[in-house]
């Protein structure tokens, strides 16, 4: 589906029509820039790669050098590709216009890292026993895992503490509450996943 690479700016607050104060996200969305055509003759599909943000010379591969200057632009540090129905040429800028008529969208953004975190922040467990009666280190742990004398393991996929946070998130059906095409921002309603000036993507 077609869309845009954007930018986290932060989250406000506007009044709807009936005196609502509605929590929103701002994100600028693009301006961005065609720098590659996928077409079905010779990758098998077709679709769009978008260049946003940009980047220095000195950190851009050669390979990818090549694909900026065919396009005729800078380099950008973010790639993305999108199934656009409209057609645009190499080097086409595209901007938060697309969105001036649409209802809804969805965001897909990389979750805040919380580092590592036990069971009951990461899944929500309860905790074990009670924290009196002699009860001394066990309050938060898991408690059983499931080994035994059979199967004598721990099957895969057990909720355990680990690595929180830091994955991809897709917030699906956000309203679009209004599109500011001379800032190249979109306002949607709610919250996006990741901190403030991470990289999203928004998709109709």
């Amino acid at each position: 589906m077609p869309g845009l690479i954007g930018k986290k700016i932060g989250m406000t607050s506007v009044f709807s029509a009936d005196g609502k104060n509605v929590p929103c996200t701002v994100i600028e969305a693009g301006p961005c820039v065609v720098t590659q055509v996928k077409t079905v003759e010779k990758d098998g599909y077709k679709a769009l790669q978008l260049g946003f943000g940009e980047a220095k010379e000195k950190n851009t591969s050669k390979p990818m050098m090549g694909t900026f200057k065919k396009a005729g632009t800078t380099p950008k540090s973010h790639l993305a590709e999108f199934k656009f129905d409209e057609e645009y040429n190499l080097g086409d800028t595209i901007t938060v216009d697309i969105f001036s008529d649409v209802e809804f969208v969805d965001v897909v953004g990389t979750s805040k890292g919380k580092g590592f975190q036990g069971v009951m922040k990461r899944h929500g467990f309860g905790g074990v026993g009670q924290s009196t009666h002699g009860q001394d280190d066990r309050a938060r742990k898991p408690g059983s895992i499931g080994a035994c004398s059979y199967p004598a393991k721990v099957f895969k996929g057990m909720r355990m503490g680990g690595h929180m946070g830091c994955e991809r998130v897709t917030t699906q059906n956000l309203k679009v509450l209004k599109v500011i095409p001379e800032h190249n921002l979109i306002l949607v309603k709610g919250s996006v996943a990741g901190h403030n000036g991470s990289t999203v993507l928004i998709k109709k």
